[in-house]
């Protein structure tokens, strides 16, 4: 998991079934499976509110000169950003 402020701090963290983590308020997070197996965690929040921001869905409609310039993203990386927002918890029923 990576947890990061926006004052450009940033930490990852390297976990396994079992461990608990937690994430400052106000500072983004993202979470990202290197393993071979499925990932499956539960996560929860203080807030009655949840609202997602997809960063990679933002990147996506941000002008590409301007993504390219400041985080120096290969043609392969700009192509693979999605402007539709993907489900957190993808339906079951369909």
């Amino acid at each position: 998991m990576g947890v990061f402020a926006s004052e450009g701090n940033a930490r990852t963290f390297n976990y396994q079934a079992g461990d608990v983590g937690t994430v400052p308020f106000a500072y983004g997070h993202y979470v990202e499976n290197i393993g071979k197996t499925p990932l499956r965690f539960l996560e929860i929040f203080r807030s009655p509110h949840f609202q997602d921001v997809s960063l990679n869905q933002w990147l996506a409609l941000t002008p590409p000169e301007l993504v390219r310039a400041h985080l120096n993203l290969n043609k392969n990386v700009m192509g693979s950003l999605r402007k539709e927002k993907w489900p957190v918890i993808k339906d079951m029923k369909h």
